[in-house]
């Protein structure tokens, strides 16, 4: 028996009515994805699943056209020859094929790996391929000069699909095309050995390996099942719906676990449509063909992460900008009396509140109105995902009429663990928590602690992954009992709502033993000041907190020209000056500055390095959610820190922070 919605609705805040989750009946059988895409696409065949630009036109596939893809895709990789529980790696952009090569994989019985493209064809794709014992590669024209420089060190690689047709192909190569020639022979003369063969995956075979961020060395193969990713679905609807006529631009990699289920198969769920960003011939070029299909595809729902989220804002307020100081006065004013009477979403309005409206109401259509276009017109909302997003920018969001939900996951959830929703929410938490799904708040001893009481948020249910390919070690360590320990801190508020408040694990320890959680601080700092462009505290049973600063070295040059503009910004005097300004702006959450009293004394950073670079994917100090990998940056400025250690490092204005500017 498969879910439904009851006929049930009820208004979010803009007046619009939606289903109301509550009302859902949960499917009780556990589908594999085969039976879920089966199922789907027939009973929408006719509705627009995947949007996908062909020179200036956005052309349309049916989920009927779909599922005869994935077919043909099956069948000819059983035709190649692949084998039931074999491996297949998926190095892609996101593109309509990316989603008919997985479907096709799964339809042969074998595993998909994704792998994101923003990997370097060395160690990082090398370990990936080999580790996860993948014998074919399914990789896109773009992405295969990389497979190539590596595939001598590939022996156990028997095939090298290519999705996109080209002039010639080295040995071993065989085109997309000519699988689903292949496909379509295979049909014609062996459908029953087709269907035998999906008919016979079951629920917990697994689906995907999709590989960590690179946080440690060898990053982990997180082994997914085709009951996580369809129990997953299920949660998801638990809490937040679309409908059928709604579009979304996926603007996340697909082998981003959070776009692969809340976009791609929730979407499917609900006989809505996806489109994906036309790839440029370099990362900068894809980047900047995201504003132009926005505008293009108007899509009324994306998927988002902080960074992304930053860089829209910063872009609509450059707009406004321009058009002069008046509107630029009148379109604060009309955000800060929207962001006032809003409040944390659930809570807005009220009566002392009322004669707000009609205002806000009337800077809408004068001002928000036109802000909305620039995001296509017919944007409803945002789901947030990766990094916590900070309230201010969900109150931003919200203010302009186009919310942004804030969403918790991980890969090793398949990934949705909870989310806000029009229908419920309350900006700065993390949202509702899906339905199936135990979830309890630990101690450092595993105790579970009450509501409001901060520990390891720890999980149970059919979204739990099956555990880390090759690695029983870490999948006895993370799963215990059948409880999957996430490593993140939070709390919550009651039954339903959760708050993430940053790493359990990543806990600074001080020289006292104390334990303290640094992510708070390191957020605080560069939100505050706009002269330090990324932070990350260091103490590890040290005599002082120390912090890791990334400069923005605009913002200094300015300041210093404004002070002292006799002086060079290259001069050492000039310099000193900047590492003046950056130390004023750590001093300011001491006794006497205007951040007093945000944060305990003791855990303020006594000392600080600053660094020559920023911490980014190329040089590995920020994985691909854009999230910094702490172990990484200590282990590249382990110099540094020690270092900052000694008297002469503990004074900002030392020869390491002036050769760093």
């Amino acid at each position: 028996m498969i879910a439904t919605m009851l006929p049930d609705f009820e208004k979010d805040f803009s007046g619009k009515f939606w289903p109301n989750h509550k009302s859902i009946i949960f499917m009780k059988e556990r589908l594999t994805i085969i039976q879920f895409v089966e199922k789907y696409t027939k009973d929408f065949a006719k509705n627009t699943f995947l949007w996908e630009k062909s020179g200036k036109e956005w052309l349309p596939t049916t989920f009927e056209q779909t599922r005869i893809e994935a077919h043909r895709a099956g069948a000819g990789l059983m035709a190649l020859g692949i084998q039931k529980g074999e491996k297949a790696a998926l190095l892609s952009e996101g593109r309509n094929l990316w989603v008919i090569s997985e479907l096709g994989i799964l339809y042969a019985g074998a595993v998909n790996v994704p792998l994101s493209i923003k990997l370097e064809e060395n160690n990082d794709l090398i370990f990936r391929i080999r580790h996860s014992d993948s014998q074919y590669i399914i990789v896109s024209g773009t992405q295969l000069p990389k497979i190539r420089r590596i595939l001598a060190d590939l022996p156990q690689v028997k095939k090298v699909i290519v999705l996109d047709d080209l002039p010639e192909y080295q040995e071993n190569e065989i085109a997309f095309s000519e699988i689903l020639k292949m496909g379509d022979k295979f049909l014609d003369e062996h459908n029953d050995l087709f269907v035998q063969r999906y008919e016979s995956v079951e629920p917990d075979d697994y689906a995907n390996i999709s590989y960590t961020s690179g946080t440690t060395a060898d990053p982990k193969g997180i082994l997914l099942t085709h009951r996580n990713y369809t129990a997953n679905v299920e949660q998801a609807r638990s809490i937040i719906g679309v409908r059928p006529d709604d579009r979304m631009l996926i603007i996340l990699p697909l082998d981003h676990c959070f776009a692969h289920v809340a976009g791609f198969y929730t979407l499917m769920s609900y006989g809505a449509s996806i489109g994906t960003v036309p790839a440029g011939k370099t990362a900068m070029e894809t980047l900047r063909n995201i504003p132009s299909s926005i505008k293009e595809l108007k899509p009324t729902v994306m998927l988002s992460v902080p960074t992304l989220a930053k860089n829209f804002k910063k872009n609509i307020e450059s707009g406004v900008k321009a058009k002069g100081p008046t509107v630029w006065k009148l379109y604060n004013f009309a955000l800060n009396l929207a962001i006032s009477y809003n409040k944390e979403g659930y809570n807005k309005g009220g009566f002392s509140q009322c004669w707000k409206k009609p205002l806000i109401a009337l800077f809408d259509k004068l001002i928000f109105k036109n802000v909305r276009e620039g995001l296509g017109g017919q944007m409803r909302f945002f789901v947030g995902g990766g990094a916590l997003l900070d309230i201010d920018l969900q109150r931003y969001y919200y203010a302009i009429g186009i919310p942004m939900y804030q969403g918790y996951g991980l890969s090793e959830a398949t990934p949705i663990i909870s989310s806000n929703a029009p229908a419920r929410h309350i900006l700065g938490s993390s949202g509702c928590v899906v339905k199936p799904m135990d979830i309890k708040i630990c101690d450092s001893e595993g105790k579970e602690l009450p509501y409001g009481e901060k520990g390891e948020i720890v999980i149970r249910g059919e979204n739990v992954m099956a555990g880390y390919w090759k690695n029983p070690k870490a999948t006895d360590e993370t799963i215990v009992d059948g409880w999957l320990h996430t490593g993140d801190m939070g709390y919550m508020k009651d039954k339903d709502f959760l708050y993430v408040v940053g790493r359990f694990k990543s806990l600074l320890i001080s020289s006292d033993g104390e334990k303290y959680s640094p992510e708070g601080i390191e957020e605080s700092l560069v939100e505050n000041s706009k002269f330090i462009e990324q932070a990350l505290l260091h103490n590890n049973q040290d005599p002082y907190t120390i912090a890791l600063i990334v400069p923005n070295k605009d913002a200094l040059n300015t300041y210093l020209k404004t002070i002292s503009p006799e002086l060079s910004p290259a001069s050492e005097e000039g310099k000193k000056k900047m590492l003046e300004k950056i130390q004023e702006e750590v001093n300011s959450y001491r006794k006497g500055g205007k951040n007093y009293g945000s944060f305990p004394e003791r855990w303020l950073p006594s000392a600080i390095c600053i660094l020559p670079e920023a911490f980014t994917e190329k040089n590995h100090m920020m994985n691909s959610t854009m999230k910094i990998v702490r172990g990484k940056v200590e282990k590249h400025y382990a110099d540094r820190i020690a270092f900052a250690y000694t008297p002469e490092g503990k004074n900002i204005i030392n020869k390491e922070n002036i050769a760093s500017l």
